[in-house]
């Protein structure tokens, strides 16, 4: 699949090139995970200034009407330059929460802080015992007046010590697996009664526990609508994530093909061994095809198509595999040197083993597509 982008979205990938070639290299990368924050404002208030913050939302809600396709052109960028910075977690998770499910009031209240760069948000749905799934909540909601009072507990919630508010996932009504009586909860993460404990996940990013204690929080969207709402957020989200996975897997490619053409071995380079050629081409059409497929499904998401859920699911598997063969060869062809903290072929693994696990691994969204199929 070849994509025919427009000049506002040619354009749009341009930006970001430039501004990740000039301002987002390796070193400066590593600086910024290292750092006491882990991330930078400062390139989140760039990002926020080029607009790239906006370029997913519709125009009614302050942003550019880019949609699914700018998320694709911004996120398969990011995925080359490893960018640590919360664009999924703000924009596409929370941000399209917001957007899809929100009251107007609640729109006009919290959008344009994500926009403007002046407020990050985070997305707090998964419990130790959830497995992928959006209905096993265990965590509770009960209405007191106006306002709602949650108690329970969050795991590996992304971006959460940097956060200013949390979309949390709570039980309104119901057992713990019901479909029904999920609910969505604005928090703010400063609020009594919230208690993170943070801590750097594989791939250089914050997460956090998060335990929620007599909370009060503001209801998002309808009470009971949640797991639709979440079930809908997670097709944007696997759209993104992929896009991401591919431009890792592109420039683990092309790390690995300039790295066999000076390492020499028995006196010639590594590159002119047939075996190895033949490795490589292997490499390259996983890449391809996981690039054909994540365009595919980003069209699809664009124009609202009915299947969504299969394609979403077939293409986080497949790319999900894709994606570890490529790193796992990266990584091979590179010998020990390959998982140093100096060189970035380790980095782009452990990146890509983390999207692997984002709402589903690719084993379990292979069943998913299965089942999804039989029901066809």
């Amino acid at each position: 699949m070849d994509i025919q982008f427009t000049e506002e979205q040619d354009m749009l990938r341009s930006i970001v090139q430039r501004l990740l070639r000039d301002q987002y290299d390796f070193d400066t990368r590593r600086k910024i995970v290292a750092s006491e924050q882990g991330f930078s404002r400062k390139q989140w208030e760039a990002f926020a200034e080029l607009g790239l913050l906006a370029a997913p939302f519709s125009e009614d809600a302050g942003g550019f009407g880019g949609g699914s396709l700018s998320t694709m052109i911004i996120m398969q960028e990011f995925g080359r330059h490893l960018v640590v910075e919360p664009l999924v977690e703000t924009v596409v998770l929370a941000g399209g929460l917001i957007e899809q499910a929100g009251t107007s009031e609640q729109k006009q209240g919290f959008i344009p802080g994500i926009i403007d760069g002046s407020k990050i948000w985070a997305l707090a749905w998964t419990e130790k015992a959830s497995r992928f799934d959006f209905a096993n909540v265990a965590t509770r909601a009960r209405r007191e007046g106006s306002d709602y009072v949650l108690s329970g507990q969050k795991t590996m919630v992304i971006a959460a010590p940097w956060a200013d508010h949390l979309i949390v996932s709570a039980r309104t009504s119901g057992d713990d697996r019901d479909g029904g009586g999920v609910s969505l909860f604005v928090v703010d993460r400063r609020a009594v009664g919230v208690d993170l404990r943070s801590f750097k996940t594989i791939d250089g990013r914050r997460a956090a526990e998060v335990d929620l204690r007599e909370v009060h929080a503001q209801l998002l969207g309808r009470e009971g609508e949640g797991v639709a709402a979440l079930e809908a957020c997670r097709e944007r989200a696997i759209g993104a994530l992929c896009a991401e996975a591919v431009g890792a897997i592109g420039e683990l490619n092309s790390a690995t093909l300039e790295y066999s053409k000076t390492r020499k071995q028995f006196g010639t380079t590594i590159g002119s061994f047939q075996v190895l050629q033949h490795r490589m081409v292997d490499m390259f059409i996983a890449h391809q095809e996981a690039l054909s497929l994540m365009q595919h499904l980003n069209l699809s998401l664009a124009a609202g198509d009915a299947g969504l859920p299969r394609l979403a699911s077939g293409a986080k598997s497949k790319i999900g595999y894709a994606g570890k063969f490529v790193a796992d060869q990266a990584v091979q062809l590179h010998g020990g040197m390959g998982m140093t903290d100096e060189l970035n072929v380790g980095h782009y693994f452990k990146r890509i083993s983390s999207i692997n696990i984002q709402f589903g691994d690719p084993a379990f969204h292979l069943l998913r597509y299965a089942q999804l199929d039989a029901a066809a």
